[in-house]
């Protein structure tokens, strides 16, 4: 079970990773039986059959792609049906472009759910880059948007983006139309109340 558990985990950590120290402690095992976890899994992974591997990268554990299989991805990558975005991508791409360069956690936490698979279609997409590390603990990943992001959305640069204020004061109009339409409701409901 532990295998199974291991396995979901690097799913979840996506480009991450794990290290051997946050195995242990997860799963409550000792590092010699989180060693052999790993080389079981990797083992499984071997066969010509999965899609996957895993690699250890940057002092992690990371579940990666096969690179006989590259050419696949690109093309999916490259499918003009592929390049629509989804309002997830649209809600995550908004977020880097108005706060870049910002890390992969405080886009999770401005859009309360995790986006570690869908940053990782928007790089492969050209979208998004990773631009540098943070000063932040574990100096994690900074995001940016590129020239493809500029070029989809026909920007010429990043300040050609609607101002935040007029979005705000935008749907703050909306809000009070459907506020009188609530209020005008809710009086024509009382009034009748009154009435019976």
């Amino acid at each position: 079970m532990n295998k199974a558990v291991l396995e979901g985990l690097l799913f979840v950590v996506g480009e991450d990773g794990l290290t051997i120290d946050q195995m242990t402690d997860v799963l409550g095992i000792d590092e010699d039986t989180a060693k052999d976890l790993i080389r079981e899994l990797k083992k499984d992974y071997e066969d010509e059959s999965r899609g996957l591997r895993i690699d250890f990268l940057g002092n992690r554990f990371k579940l990666t792609t096969k690179f006989e299989h590259k050419d696949y991805y690109q093309k999916l990558i490259e499918n003009p049906e592929s390049n629509v975005l989804s309002q997830a991508a649209l809600e995550t791409l908004a977020i880097i472009a108005y706060n870049e360069p910002i890390t992969r956690v405080q886009i999770d936490t401005i859009r309360g759910v995790g986006t570690t698979s869908l940053l990782r279609k928007l790089v492969a997409k050209g979208f998004i880059k990773e631009s540098g590390r943070s000063e932040l603990p574990g100096r994690p990943i900074l995001y940016e948007t590129t020239h493809e992001f500029l070029d989809y959305f026909c920007l010429s640069s990043i300040e050609d983006l609607p101002k935040i204020e007029d979005i705000i004061e935008e749907v703050n109009e909306e809000d009070d139309d459907n506020s009188d339409l609530y209020t005008s409701k809710y009086t024509e409901k009382n009034e009748a109340e009154d009435e019976v």
